[in-house]
């Protein structure tokens, strides 16, 4: 590795000696700077785009060109005529200056090539053939190589630190946006230009008037030839390895009209390889925003779906996944615009871990733990989406959306702990939901703006869970205080639980405009919400009967049957101004809640008013470089679990029983953001400062008798703090790319164990360093470096892992047939004592195809060529932490068909 890092050096350093720097100004007829003029530079000998600039605000220009070459330098500005010069490079670097003329349309000069990246407003448009060397395949290849934009480890798209929320192909949504779905399956051959828009506003009539500056979209442009014809690819493909058959086939295939697309994404493979994992679907929000989201108010509804245990890195022991998808948009004329989306994933996975466990205090008396667990899951999930936008013209915009979702789940677990010996269980749920969304958006004149916004949703979840304890003695004093029948071969414990949710979320909004640089927005609106929670404990006898026991602790509650009302009926105002470089939003919002929940023939009621601040801040220090400054306070309140007084098992080794009093949390949310793109020296910088502090948080009273632990939620008297900052600087050197970027979170929280308080520090610290190429012709690298620490200090006990993890990329179009691309990581995990385990995967592919307009394809793959069996990494919650060994599939190698439409 460190041999491989060397060379890279020399060989950055002997690309930077042979070339020399051309520089100057580009000014108008009178002298005045032009910023964000473009500047390329196309070599005579090649016909190629060697070199491209683009000014700065004094219209500066620089770039690298190659010794000893003739270049044709093309310098245009939007309004003014384009000009063009022959220009010869020696040994030394070049000075030369240009001024340009208005366009009167006559003479004008034909511009040989696009400009990699210009800049519009706030639109940044990349011209996408200029960063694609032919090894790419799918769309998110083209944007890792965009200045800006970073690929996440989750396949989320980031442009200038900031997620993007919504991806759309020649201005319509793709399923509703979702940028992961649309960047591993777009086919890069199909994308001419990828336009980045920011301060995206999804409503234009609120454009002027709302802070939208985290709101970025990506707008996909499409090649002529790709439009009103079929285009995509189908794969296909098998293997074999050490335990089964291999097999793959992903049908991907997109229409595009002006009037309508239609987009079919399919997976059926045993691989490894997942379109969308099961908390991607789950988290697939289908565009859906509550339109309390900015109101102060933060009610949870829980989430009493089934706790899957989730995947390391898309990894598992086994991994079977199905998966279709189709999208289409149909517009019957300029006013109605109908789309929607239907999604059904299905998968089957084995997972295999094990853990050793550090409980959080060694004076606490409980004992640390090792855990073996064999794990199969089952998940058949679906999604179906329906919108309509009628806008009669530019002052009315209707809209309605509904979203449907449907799932089976089931997970079967095989768990040895050192303590209480072995454990299977068992868990179901069928859950559904319903989600409707109305808008209307209504501009009577150039002062006045009206918007109203409702959603209402209703979700019904129905767990069950099943524990089959074998070692009855370890088990004996929870059993007990449960109330099981001991006289049986085992201890078989079952639960069912239903929770029932419906909830309107609705608000109106009035926007005043007082001049060109101010306006006033009211907010009338309000949540009122119902969940309803029944829950009953039983036990499996061996004649095959059920008993409710009946438990002995918690007063003999052991069922629920318990209703929570909500309500937030709220008002609020802000005011903007714009003044200089400076946007400030001031407001707050005066609420009225209302909270209520009945069980066991008693009702509890909490009414109360509260004036929530907020306060909003935008300098603007030039056209791509601000800061942002973000303060509010917000209520959270719980769901209807977190109250039922009933016993409730989390698992068999986590007993739960509710708070009926408990009340809202508080807290102060400070955001102190920078972000900076200057295309000039292709430099892009951003940081984030995050503090939050939470006043009467819910935290949970905890009692262990050995590993087995009760719990029961109070608003604690001690405040919470939460602490992160993050950063990343990109300095791209001609072909060259490099970074480096770094993230600490700090957490301290209180924590009550067996009726002691302590106060426990979490330290996270992350740092990384990246260099990346890219070349038109020659191979590319990527090549990166992470260090990682993380700190806990949990009572009497404090525990420091590092992690180490350098990684490769290569990849090269060899006789522009033929692709080769492999990538390597080495990670190694290790406390202060030493090495705790280290782990390395290879992979790797060949394609071949004739040229890249060829309908056929052929690729070899491999993954995990080193045959690694396990990967390591250290967790930590509020109890303990632990080091986790996680089992993977072996060595594949498969043998693919494709052929792109």
């Amino acid at each position: 590795m460190n041999k491989f890092i060397v060379l890279l050096v020399i060989l950055v350093a002997g690309q930077s000696y042979a070339q020399i720097k051309m520089q100057g100004f580009v000014k108008d007829s009178i002298g005045s700077p032009l910023e964000l003029a473009n500047v390329i530079a196309i070599n005579t000998e090649t016909n190629t785009l060697d070199a491209y600039a683009i000014t700065n605000d004094k219209g500066r220009y620089i770039m690298s060109l190659n010794k000893n070459a003739k270049y044709k330098i093309q310098v245009s500005y939007l309004g003014m005529k384009t000009s063009e010069e022959s220009v010869t490079t020696v040994e030394t670097d070049i000075t030369k200056d240009f001024t340009l003329k208005d366009d009167n349309f006559l003479d004008a000069i034909e511009l040989t090539y696009e400009m990699p990246v210009t800049i519009s407003g706030d639109t940044i448009i990349y011209n996408a053939d200029s960063f694609k060397s032919g090894t790419e395949r799918k769309l998110e290849d083209v944007l890792k190589k965009l200045p800006g934009v970073e690929i996440t480890a989750d396949g989320e798209i980031e442009v200038e630190g900031v997620r993007v929320q919504k991806l759309m192909i020649d201005g319509k949504d793709f399923f509703d946006g979702d940028t992961k779905l649309g960047a591993k399956n777009i086919p890069s051959n199909a994308v001419d230009k990828i336009q980045v828009l920011k301060n995206y506003a999804e409503v234009g009539q609120l454009s002027g008037v709302q802070n939208n500056q985290d709101n970025i979209a990506i707008n996909i442009k499409l090649k002529e030839g790709k439009k009103n014809f079929w285009f995509g690819d189908i794969t296909a493909g098998g293997g074999v390895s050490t335990e089964n058959a291999l097999y793959l086939l992903q049908p991907k295939l997109f229409y595009y009209s002006p009037k309508y697309s239609i987009n079919f994404i399919g997976d059926l493979n045993n691989i490894g390889e997942l379109a969308l994992t099961n908390r991607d679907i789950r988290n697939f929000s289908g565009g859906f925003r509550n339109p309390s989201r900015s109101s102060g108010t933060n009610i949870n509804l829980g989430n009493n779906n089934l706790n899957f245990s989730t995947l390391q890195n898309n990894r598992a022991k086994d991994l079977q996944t199905k998966l279709g998808a189709a999208n289409f948009t149909y517009a019957p004329n300029d006013k109605l615009n109908l789309s929607g989306f239907a999604i059904f994933a299905s998968s089957r996975i084995d997972l295999q871990e094990n853990n050793a466990v550090l409980y959080t205090d060694e004076s606490l008396g409980i004992p640390d733990e090792v855990t073996e667990a064999n794990t199969q899951q089952a998940s058949d999930q679906g999604i179906v989406k329906l919108s309509a936008v009628y806008k009669p013209n530019a002052n009315n915009q209707l809209d309605y959306d509904v979203l449907g979702r449907v799932s089976k789940e089931q997970e079967e677990r095989g768990l040895f702990s050192s303590v209480i010996g072995n454990t299977d269980q068992f868990e179901a749920a069928t859950p559904f939901s319903i989600n409707q969304n109305f808008n209307y958006y209504y501009t009577l004149n150039d002062r006045n703006i009206f918007a109203f916004e409702a959603q209402h949703l209703i979700q019904d979840e129905d767990p069950f869970y099943n524990a089959l304890l074998e070692d009855k003695d370890e088990y004996e004093n929870t059993a007990n205080a449960i109330g099981l029948d001991p006289n049986q071969i085992n201890y078989n414990i079952g639960q069912n639980r239903r929770v029932k949710s419906n909830q309107l979320d609705a608000k109106l909004d009035y926007w005043y405009i007082l001049n060109a640089k101010s306006n006033i927005n009211f907010t009338l609106g309000t949540i009122l919400s119902r969940q309803d929670f029944d829950s009953d404990i039983f036990q499996f006898l061996d004649n095959g009967t059920t008993l409710t026991p009946t438990t002995v602790i918690n007063d003999g509650l052991n069922t629920n049957d318990t209703q929570y009302n909500f309500s937030d009926l709220y008002l609020g105002v802000h005011y903007q101004l714009k003044a200089g470089i400076f946007t400030l939003t001031p407001g707050f919002s005066v609420h009225a809640y209302g909270n209520k929940n009945i069980q066991f023939g008693e009702q509890y009621k909490d009414n109360f008013y509260r004036l929530l601040p907020d306060f909003d801040a935008r300098i603007q220090l030039k056209k791509s470089e601000r800061i942002t400054f973000n303060y509010s306070m917000q209520n959270q309140f719980t769901d209807v679990t977190n109250l039922a007084r009933g016993l409730v098992l989390n698992n068999f080794n986590s007993l739960f029983v509710g708070n009926a009093e408990l009340e809202n949390a508080l807290s102060h949310n400070v955001r102190l953001n920078y972000f900076s793109f200057n295309l000039f020296n292709y430099t892009n910088v951003f940081a984030f400062l995050n503090y939050r502090k939470s006043i009467d948080q819910i935290r949970n009273l905890t009692n262990f008798e050995s590993v087995i632990r009760t719990s029961s939620p109070f608003n604690s008297p001690f405040a919470d703090e939460t602490f992160s900052a993050s950063g990343r600087f990109q300095r791209t050197f001609g072909k060259i790319r490099t970074g480096v970027n770094g993230s600490f979170n700090y957490s301290k929280f209180n924590q009550f164990i067996q009726d002691q308080r302590s106060v426990n520090e979490s330290y996270n610290q992350n740092y990384g360093a990246e260099i990346r190429s890219n070349f038109r012709e020659a191979p590319n690298f990527t090549v990166r470096y992470n260090y990682g620490i993380q700190q806990n200090d949990q009572g009497s006990r404090t525990t420091t892992f590092y992690t180490n993890a350098p990684s490769v990329e290569f990849d090269a179009l060899i006789w522009k047939a033929f692709t080769f691309r492999t990538d390597y990581t080495y990670n190694n995990l290790r406390d202060e004592s030493g090495t705790l385990n280290s782990f390395e995967f290879w992979n790797a592919s060949l394609n071949y195809r004739k040229d890249k307009d060829s309908k056929f394809e052929y690729e070899i793959k491999a993954t995990n060529l080193l045959n690694i069996k396990s990967q390591v990494q250290s967790n930590a919650n509020a109890f303990s932490v632990s080091v986790n060994e996680y089992f993977i599939q072996p060595r594949f190698v498969t043998f693919r068909f494709r052929y792109n439409l």
